[in-house]
């Protein structure tokens, strides 16, 4: 099985604060800023994951993850809705199944 690379964005609340991060393992990450295991900006702010993009390479997924974060706010929020219009948590569809 090959190895999947994330950008995601997460949300203090509908058009709240927004974060943008990569990672290779999208489920666990998301749950270590919903426990407040990441120091720093999204431990006080943001926990709610409104939108993922996967990724076969880390390059594409990082050129990406700065891509976005270049991006005005508009942009931005404009992508979350095309795919999320009312910001839903969508930590459970990325959680294994049991």
């Amino acid at each position: 099985m090959s190895r999947q690379y994330y950008v995601y964005i997460l949300a203090s609340k509908p058009k709240g604060t927004l974060y943008i991060g990569v990672t290779n393992s999208l489920a666990h990450r998301v749950w270590q800023h919903k426990r407040g295991l990441v120091e720093g900006f999204t431990k006080r702010y943001v926990h709610r994951l409104v939108h993922y993009e996967v990724f076969p390479r880390p390059s594409e997924a990082i050129q990406r993850e700065k891509r976005l974060k270049k991006w005005n706010r508009a942009w931005k929020v404009r992508l979350i809705e095309s795919t999320n219009p009312e910001w839903e948590d969508l930590y459970g569809t990325v959680m294994p199944m049991p």
